[in-house]
């Protein structure tokens, strides 16, 4: 499918939908609880419908009727159905925090778990040999540290070190451990994106499990704890977000964003923060973001908290005066594409002036760019990040591979239409 997008200027209003990240963590541990839990707002996409039906696969019951509430009747911790075959489609965070909840399974389990030719290049090594430390086997079956991999439990505690190249890995042990039978001690030798982590964190302290966190670097977390059914609703995506954000810093008129709760811990609520250090006018109060078209100037950030808002920014950077850099984000290059490889080479064919460093981008921002026809990768936060630059350009921008908004955000084009955009889903 293709998104073909023409200049536009946007004003208006938006309600921003629920996180994709706590949408997953909630489905994890509504899935282990004893009794029943609601997930009120949750996000519908394709990412976190591949979580429901990988945690049906694994017992829990989940009712997705209503698309306002979900119900989930859970497995009391245990593994229900301990001979599976599971595909978690496009969905990195599914995939690894069940490879920790499958674990969780009688040592005579063989639960396999796979998904897309994206998900089966994503790493999974490091977390495998956690598992293993704590008393669970996992293997890779292509013996190439990714997916498929079979899980063979059981998860019974002990000490691990791990090297979170992705927060995820952490993620998984977190949510795990505190249904091993023992108590586990995590050393953490490396951490990119600890605000995801501490999401983590923040459910199990709604869940009052116990744990010791040492600075992110040494966790303790006593076995044998059981998570309670819960009635939670869901925040707003600051990285659904950061596309109006960017935008709206881009071509509104005035943009107003709603629901959006900047005491809740998702890393990408610092794109305003970004915006504001640009030069952007932009304002926020609790539940409300107001944000107008300005010149914005380049600027150096330390983008490893916020990988998945590194592609929205170049282009935002890209329309800046004067040179951005987007550092210290290695862990970008392993996400659903390299994506800083793919937003170089797609920002490129537009004229853009932009090079590639190990662990991030340099844009040079000023220079003319013209609408062309580019790439999304099947990557669904490049071809967001890209119509936001069409939409900043005379011609039209025609973005390959638009299907790929469905995995975290599929009512993106109309929410961008209801505010001005001139985007057009075409199957030609």
């Amino acid at each position: 499918m293709k998104l073909k997008v023409r200049k536009s200027t946007l004003s208006g209003s938006v309600v921003i939908p629920g996180s994709k990240s706590h949408t997953i963590r909630a489905v994890v541990i509504g899935s282990l609880v004893e009794g029943t839990s609601r997930i009120r707002n949750p996000l519908l996409s394709s990412d976190t419908l591949s979580a429901v039906e990988c945690y049906r696969s694994l017992g829990a019951q989940i009712d997705t009727s209503n698309e306002n509430v979900w119900l989930i009747r859970g497995t009391a911790g245990r593994i229900l159905n301990e001979k599976c075959s599971i595909d978690v489609g496009n969905s990195g965070t599914t995939l690894r925090l069940a490879i920790g909840s499958a674990a969780l399974a009688s040592d005579s389990a063989r639960i396999s778990l796979t998904g897309d030719q994206q998900i089966r290049e994503r790493p999974i090594a490091a977390l495998l040999q956690s598992l293993a430390d704590l008393g669970a086997a996992g293997v890779s079956v292509n013996h190439n540290g990714c997916a498929p991999v079979e899980i063979r439990g059981t998860l019974r505690g002990g000490k691990t070190s791990i090297e979170c190249f992705t927060s995820q890995f952490l993620s998984s042990l977190l949510l795990a451990c505190p249904l091993a039978e023992k108590s586990s001690e995590i050393e953490v030798t490396l951490l990119n994106e600890p605000d995801y982590v501490q999401m983590t964190l923040d459910w199990l302290d709604r869940q009052k499990i116990r744990y010791e966190n040492h600075e992110f670097k040494h966790i303790i977390i006593p076995g044998s704890q059981r998570y309670k059914p819960f009635d939670s609703p869901i925040a707003a995506d600051f990285s659904s977000a950061a596309f109006f954000l960017c935008g709206a810093a881009l071509l509104a008129e005035e943009v107003a964003l709603t629901g959006l709760d900047f005491s809740d811990s998702q890393p990408d609520k610092a794109v305003a923060d970004y915006l504001k250090a640009m030069g952007a006018d932009i304002s926020w109060d609790k539940n409300v973001v107001r944000i107008k078209k300005s010149v914005l100037r380049g600027i150096d950030i330390d983008m490893n908290r916020t990988p998945d808002a590194l592609p929205v920014m170049a282009v935002t950077a890209a329309f800046a005066e004067g040179t951005t850099r987007l550092l210290n984000v290695p862990q970008a290059r392993k996400k659903e594409t390299d994506r800083i490889a793919c937003m170089a080479a797609e920002l490129k064919k537009l004229g853009a002036d932009i090079e590639e460093l190990p662990d991030g981008l340099v844009i040079r921002g000023g220079r003319p760019l013209t609408a062309a026809a580019v790439h999304g990768r099947f990557d669904h936060r490049i071809v967001m990040a890209l119509s936001i630059a069409g939409m900043a350009l005379d011609g039209q921008t025609t973005i390959e591979t638009a299907e790929a908004m469905n995995v975290t955000f599929p009512s993106y084009a109309d929410l961008m239409k209801s505010l001005g955009g001139d985007l057009q889903l075409s199957e030609e």
